[in-house]
């Protein structure tokens, strides 16, 4: 069972799962952010996976949640969550323009009688986009329901550069790691 709303996770398990059922968990996000994205991200799929799984006790739950992690100091980082609205998507692209942040997906797996979580992180450096690139991107709406404002696997893939880690992961769920604590279970 997922316990995610988001077409791309879905998608992915896929590749992974044969079947699976959607319960996407209803939680303030918000609440359970830290200044530390690595805690958030593994919070926030710790607190979805657990959600579902209290509705579906006897059934394995994947959560997940994607934290975009702008780094702007030592250990310090501006965290990038969906954007409230075009012009906070205009802003989020606009700090990550020809820089290198991190993208911080959260997994856990919980079943009767046990609980698994961790984080995975990759590194995107986009390449400097002007203006008017990001008004055209962010008018297409797909950066609105995405963290950090973009879709790695859509429409900004034209504006990175880099990718240090897992591309499944900056899509939305770290398939490497989770295909491996899938066979840990077995």
């Amino acid at each position: 069972m997922l316990a995610s709303a988001s077409p791309r996770r879905s998608d992915l398990l896929r590749e992974l799962v044969e079947s699976f059922t959607v319960d996407p968990a209803d939680i303030d996000e918000d609440a359970m952010t830290d200044p530390d994205p690595w805690i958030t991200a593994q919070r926030l799929a710790r607190e979805k996976a657990l959600a579902v799984q209290s509705r579906h006790p006897e059934a394995l739950v994947i959560g997940g949640d994607t934290v975009v992690a702008l780094p702007t100091g030592i250990d310090t980082y501006e965290q990038l969550a969906k954007p409230t609205d075009e012009a906070d998507a205009r802003r989020m692209l606009g700090h990550l323009s020809a820089k290198t942040h991190l993208v911080v997906t959260g997994v856990c797996l919980a079943w009767p009688g046990g609980l698994s979580a961790f984080t995975e992180t990759t590194k995107v450096t986009f390449r400097a986009m002007s203006a008017d690139e990001i008004a055209a991107y962010v008018a297409t709406g797909e950066p609105l329901d995405k963290a950090g404002a973009y879709g790695f696997q859509g429409g900004a893939r034209p504006f990175v550069q880099q990718v240090e880690g897992s591309v499944s992961n900056v899509i939305g769920l770290p398939m490497e790691r989770l295909e491996e604590a899938l066979r840990s279970l077995r």
